[in-house]
C-alpha cells in the first residue's frame, strides 16, 4: 500500500516510528535528568536554585545583565 489518497503511507509510518523513537528518547532523558537533581537535592544542593543557574548559563551574557539590573530596579522600587 504505497500511496493511499494521495499520501505515501510508507513515508508517513516513517516519519511516526521515527517522531515515537525520538519521543521515547526525550522521556528517558527527562528520567535521567530527574534522577540527577534528586540526587543534588540529597546531597544538600536546592533544586530550585540549580534550574536557576542552568537557566542562566544558558542566557546571553548581555540578557543576563540586563535581566539582572531590572530585578535588582523592581526589587528597590519595592523596598524588598
Amino acid at each position: 500500500m504505497p500511496d493511499v489518497g494521495g499520501i505515501a503511507a510508507d513515508r508517513l509510518r516513517s516519519f511516526v516510528e521515527r517522531i515515537e523513537k525520538l519521543e521515547e528518547e526525550r522521556a528517558a532523558i527527562g528520567a535521567d535528568i530527574r534522577e540527577v537533581f534528586s540526587e543534588a537535592k540529597g546531597t544538600g544542593f536546592d533544586v530550585k536554585t540549580l534550574r536557576q543557574v542552568i537557566k542562566l548559563r544558558k542566557m546571553e551574557p548581555a540578557d543576563r545583565q540586563e535581566q539582572e539590573a531590572l530585578l535588582e530596579l523592581y526589587v528597590r522600587a519595592l523596598n524588598l
